[in-house]
């Protein structure tokens, strides 16, 4: 029987389809200073009201001619000089060539560039050429990196540091993006402690939030740590209703699993709509997902490995669409294992990996050790997931798997 099959368990793209079809980006906008837009998502198609470069110019410093002119070993007249910012007036004439640098305007009349290593300046004023060169040869010419009225960069798109930079070089000094998710944490479980406190017997400290929260804010998000709750009925019901009230998501750990206690269940399906799954995922098979009277629910597993793994495949794109952002796939890589790689046939299998290039330039790829779900250092050590796929069991070392490098939000 395939995992798909079996009675309870949802393969991940099925969830994750089912997750995104459901919820469309949150509304809103507002104008921010280029300064502040990195890590913002785009509202608005940006288009250039000007060619980049504005106008042709040169690629080297060297010799702004007429390709005409040019043959091994003649001599031009040299008329003056064409700086960055300060282009030389006049124009150039048959004979004649233009001392031009990098960026500098290419004088009307030149139509190529000849780099000066290339040439010899003789005592008598005129510039001796080695060869000939190609008309255009290092001339950048006006609109070659961005045409006016080209769109350049498309809403939904999550703004990189050359984004803004490109943005700089259109002359725009702010952009209109979407707002800021609030997104509210919640850790449910009495034996959780904070780190810094002491633990008593029984007790573990709380590193779910902190693992959560780190994804949350490199998508941009504003995140309220609401704490740990207590696993009572009225606590639990009291934090859900803070939460929705103060963020657009809430995001809770722990209480999702089979043999949770009861009122979690009911006391979320009292204030929303919630779907509680069994995913046919390791780790990270018990994940919940719904709605809150003002927010979206999102309930992660309680071990860390888990919860930081869901998190990453499943709400993280949940986070992303409703912030605006378009979606794009995970990179994924054919690798060969450079070891034996235990599994078992059921479930898709997000190992935990180390993943490197081979003398002989091919990826290879082994697990970082012990990949129980709550083993955190595994997520800490590696590198990449090794993706094994839902009904594959051991794989032999030399075998081919598939990796999926960790991103800019594990990375």
């Amino acid at each position: 029987m395939a995992a798909c099959d079996m009675p309870g368990l949802t393969p991940l793209d099925q969830a994750l389809t089912t997750l995104l079809s459901g919820i469309e980006a949150l509304p809103g906008k507002e104008q921010v200073p280029l300064q502040q837009a990195v890590g913002r998502v785009l509202a608005e198609d940006v288009c250039s009201t000007l060619n980049v470069p504005p106008a042709d110019n040169s690629a080297m410093d060297g010799y702004a001619v007429r390709a005409a002119d040019l043959n091994a070993g003649c001599e031009l007249t040299l008329l003056g000089k064409s700086m960055a910012g300060h282009p030389f007036s006049g124009s150039v004439a048959p004979g004649e060539c233009v001392r031009i640098m990098t960026g500098a305007l290419l004088p009307a009349g030149a139509d190529t560039v000849v780099m000066q290593e290339n040439t010899t300046v003789l005592e008598s004023g005129r510039v001796q050429f080695q060869a000939s060169a190609p008309q255009g040869d290092n001339v950048r010419y006006c609109g070659d990196d961005i045409r006016a009225g080209q769109v350049i960069l498309h809403a939904g798109r999550r703004l990189r540091p050359a984004d803004v930079g490109l943005l700089a070089s259109i002359g725009i000094a702010g952009v209109s993006v979407r707002p800021r998710l609030k997104v509210a944490l919640l850790a449910t479980g009495d034996e959780l402690v904070m780190p810094g406190e002491p633990l008593a017997d029984g007790q573990i400290y709380q590193s779910n939030s902190f693992t959560v929260a780190a994804v949350a804010k490199r998508l941009g998000c504003d995140v309220l740590d609401l704490g740990k709750v207590d696993d009572s009925p009225e606590a639990l019901r009291q934090a859900f209703i803070q939460a929705d009230r103060q963020a657009d998501v809430v995001i809770t750990s722990g209480g999702v699993s089979v043999g949770e206690a009861d009122y979690t269940k009911d006391i979320l399906a009292e204030l929303g709509e919630i779907s509680f799954w069994k995913l046919a995922i390791k780790p990270g098979k018990p994940f919940a997902s719904g709605r809150l009277p003002n927010s979206v629910f999102i309930g992660l597993p309680g071990n860390p490995v888990s919860a930081l793994v869901t998190m990453h495949q499943l709400a993280a794109p949940m986070l992303r669409k409703l912030a605006g952002e378009t979606q794009t796939a995970a990179l994924r890589l054919p690798a060969v294992a450079a070891s034996v790689i235990r599994k078992s046939p059921g479930r898709t299998d997000f190992q935990r990996g180390i993943w490197q290039l081979n003398e002989q330039g091919q990826i290879v790829v082994r697990p970082t050790g012990g990949q129980s779900s709550g083993v955190l250092s595994s997520m800490s050590q590696a590198n990449c997931y090794i993706v094994l796929e839902q009904m594959r069991g051991r794989v032999n070392e030399g075998e081919t798997v598939t990796v999926e490098p960790f991103d800019a939000l594990l990375g």
